[in-house]
């Protein structure tokens, strides 16, 4: 491949959205992990909703409505203090372990992030964690005011690194975000770190499904959209092996 940018998704790619669940269960003892899984999947959802109503709020916004809605549905009272702690997390999400090492092995190539961050929570975020020396640009979907995978906010990409899509490797744990990147023409590697075989291991292991099972059912499985990514790694410590070979 003659690749130019490698370009990262943030969140639940280089950063581990699961980390949340501490400072929920904290705030919401028993309720820690029922809150995160709700949370995600309905962040995702207001963001689909919002570009397909054309009534685009940031992520920020868009992050905080999500956790009132996981709140308000579980009949959880809370307080204003309680609710920034939560929020705040998402300005100190854990980097996956591997992160740093692989980014730091693509090199020379343009390094970026493409995300549906707002630009605050982005810049934020990889400045706590330490990835502002690796990366060449922290781009947001804010720029267009349409969240991935609208073809529009990939777009991105080409006009901030100066790169052709054909020139860059997108890398994403997101399933709906590789096929996206896969659609608008971008080469495409999607982390699977749920495999089938573990999702199957997980449903027979209890008699009841557990929240954060239910949602690697749904969320970190390929879907069947017709657009499959060109590599499927394990890990981000894979990806330099990808590019070489």
């Amino acid at each position: 491949m003659n690749l130019k940018a490698v370009v990262f998704d943030a969140y639940g790619t280089l950063y581990d959205i699961q980390s949340v669940a501490e400072i929920t269960e904290d705030a919401f003892p028993g309720y820690g992990e029922i809150i995160t899984q709700v949370w995600r999947i309905k962040q995702l959802e207001y963001t689909w909703l919002r570009s397909l109503m054309r009534r685009y709020q940031d992520f920020s916004d868009v992050t905080r409505d999500s956790l009132a809605y996981a709140l308000r549905v579980l009949g959880l009272a809370y307080e204003n203090a309680a609710f920034e702690r939560i929020i705040e997390k998402y300005l100190h999400l854990d980097l996956y372990p591997d992160a740093a090492i692989a980014l730091t092995a693509l090199k020379p190539r343009k390094l970026a992030i493409l995300s549906n961050g707002s630009p605050d929570m982005l810049n934020a975020l990889v400045r706590n964690t330490g990835l502002d020396g690796l990366l060449d640009a922290t781009i947001s979907v804010d720029a267009k005011k349409i969240f991935k995978p609208s073809p529009q906010a990939y777009e991105l990409i080409g006009e901030v690194l100066g790169t052709a899509p054909e020139e860059v490797l997108f890398v994403s744990s997101n399933p709906w975000d590789a096929a996206g990147a896969k659609s608008f023409g971008l080469n495409v590697a999607w982390i699977e770190r749920v495999t089938p075989e573990a999702m199957a291991l997980a449903c027979v292991e209890t008699e009841l499904v557990a929240p954060l099972t239910m949602f690697k059912a749904i969320r970190t499985q390929m879907d069947e959209l017709g657009f499959a990514p060109d590599h499927r790694v394990r890990s981000l410590s894979e990806l330099p092996g990808v590019i070489k070979g």
